[in-house]
């Protein structure tokens, strides 16, 4: 039981590392800090400036995984917003809301698309071509919710020159990923040693976090160990339908954290598998404790001096989860007649 749990979980595990040290690799490059900074010197106003940057962490998070966006772009959204002397609440929580409201597209985005498309694989394409028009609805309705909840006033803009943007190790990294990602149906290994290749050329110390994936992964394995014995909650999502499952997702993810829900409702195939993962990933947008993602974000806006605040996280999330999950599902159920 053991090992066949590790078998299963330690794809995912390793494909979210390989993304991670792109990700810190694009970084060292200064290829995030260089595009925010000249959206945020752009002829734009408060609300587009937003929305663009809202856009890149879309981008970011579909491409090299919500973790890495909320890691290292929170700085980015946060850094503009005062080049501007903008109110930087929108730009604060944007990051993390639309981390997870973007991470629908491919497999690699989100962990848990990983935990739960493992014991039914679908190809990246196939899977990109369903979640798509879920994922738009995700991000116009977050992007949205966050221009129409904050009063943004234009300010003239800092003139501090931004830094230069470069094409380096980190964005041909990332491109590679991309690539391995959609054509791979197990991308997890390649992406790992491209991310490996990228830090050794860069001679950039790795930043993963060991003692945060490592005790996740342990929770995987233990979680789905004891799933297989006791099969209560995926009996609970078999009899349960579409609508049904993206809520017992969402609220699993705020109980239990995502990737261990992930885990114990998909130890077996799951019903109804891509409603679950709105739920899922969407979900932890209601409470902090829904996803790794909401920590990652909160160290990172502490380290720059933001103040997030966690009953405003959880404020700004009761009004904007459910219209994106009936927005989403309501997509999904659109794509399958036309798909």
């Amino acid at each position: 039981m053991i090992l066949t749990s590790a078998r299963q979980a330690w794809p995912p595990f390793v494909l979210v590392t390989g993304l991670l040290l792109i990700g810190a690799v694009a970084a060292a490059d200064g290829l995030f800090e260089a595009l925010g900074a000249r959206l945020a010197r752009a002829r734009l106003s408060a609300r587009s400036l937003l929305l663009a940057l809202l856009g890149l962490v879309a981008v970011v998070t579909a491409v090299l995984n919500l973790d890495t966006a909320v890691v290292f772009l929170t700085p980015v959204l946060v850094h503009a917003a005062r080049r501007r002397r903008l109110d930087e609440r929108p730009f604060l929580y944007g990051s993390v809301f639309m981390a997870n409201a973007a991470s629908l597209l491919l497999p690699g985005s989100n962990l848990t698309n990983l935990l739960v498309l493992r014991s039914e694989p679908q190809g990246a394409l196939a899977f990109a071509a369903r979640m798509l028009p879920p994922w738009i609805a995700a991000c116009a309705i977050t992007a949205s919710f966050l221009v129409l909840a904050f009063r943004l006033e234009d300010h003239e803009p800092e003139n501090a020159e931004p830094p230069p943007l470069r094409i380096g190790i980190g964005a041909v990294a990332t491109l590679a990923a991309a690539v391995l990602v959609v054509s791979l149906q197990n991308a997890a290994v390649p992406v790992l040693s491209v991310g490996l290749a990228a830090t050794a050329l860069r001679r950039l110390r790795p930043r993963v976090d060991v003692r945060v994936l490592a005790p996740l992964f342990a929770v995987a394995v233990g979680v789905g160990t004891g799933a297989r014995l006791w099969h209560g909650p995926v009996h609970l999502l078999a009899a349960s339908g579409f609508w049904a499952a993206a809520g017992i997702g969402a609220l699993a993810s705020v109980v239990l954290n995502n990737l261990p829900s992930a885990v114990l409702l998909s130890a077996q195939p799951a019903a109804h598998p891509n409603a679950l993962l709105l739920g899922l990933d969407v979900g932890p947008n209601l409470a902090f404790t829904g996803s790794l993602s909401a920590v990652l974000w909160f160290q990172a806006a502490r380290a720059v001096g933001a103040q997030p605040s966690l009953r405003d996280y959880s404020r700004l999330g009761v009004m904007l989860v459910p219209p994106t999950l009936a927005a989403t599902l309501a997509a999904l159920l659109a794509a399958r007649l036309w798909l």
